[in-house]
């Protein structure tokens, strides 16, 4: 199972998605399209990984919305192995977090097929040609877990210096950084049978 990001090819087209919210609602990549940059993020609820960053990751997106970055998270999980993943408790999640994105239910995982993505949190930065910019870790912490103990990071507040640069550099107008990070996290859950060739 991988743990952290392929680190797809910059410059790659974003996925023409199409994936519901909690309530039914379809979102796809074309709702998106006055936006100057698009931030594709796989999160889920149980993950350490994830709640490590969640409230700094909800900050960074309000901060960065007024500038042109639009926001859309996705939980692509076998909820039958992970059922704290399912919608309702994505609902509840979006609203204790206070969500200023959608965050998407990806049943079928088709959207995590689509984008590559491996681990939780996996994040993917789109310019406004809607071509991959950034595809790495959020920042350089981590939680404390048995699989980072030791680990440079583990345990230091979450700042998102890393996908904040990314952005900042993005709506400036200014170069991909040269020096990209994989994220790290928990590996996607994939359905029995369902596992992608890199799964």
């Amino acid at each position: 199972m991988k743990f952290q990001s392929l680190m797809q090819e910059l410059g790659s087209p974003a996925p023409d998605f199409a994936v519901p919210d909690p309530a039914g609602r379809i979102h796809r990549l074309q709702d998106f399209a006055g936006s100057q940059a698009l931030l594709v993020a796989f999160i889920c609820n149980h993950c350490p990984f994830v709640l490590h960053i969640l409230d700094a990751f909800v900050q960074m997106t309000a901060d960065c919305a007024p500038r042109g970055l639009a926001t859309v998270a996705i939980s692509s999980n076998d909820v039958d192995s992970h059922p704290e993943d399912g919608p309702q408790q994505m609902a509840a999640l979006a609203r204790g977090h206070r969500f200023g994105f959608p965050y998407l239910f990806d049943e079928a995982q088709s959207a995590a097929k689509q984008f590559g993505a491996v681990c939780t949190p996996d994040f993917f930065l789109y310019d406004r040609d809607r071509r991959l910019y950034y595809r790495g870790q959020f920042d350089s912490s981590r939680p404390r877990t048995e699989h980072t103990m030791g680990r440079p990071g583990a345990g230091a507040g979450a700042t998102g210096a890393d996908l904040r640069a990314a952005i900042d550099a993005l709506l400036a107008g200014h170069p991909a950084p040269a020096e990209q990070r994989p994220s790290m996290g928990c590996s996607m859950k994939w359905k029995a049978g369902n596992e992608p060739e890199w799964g």
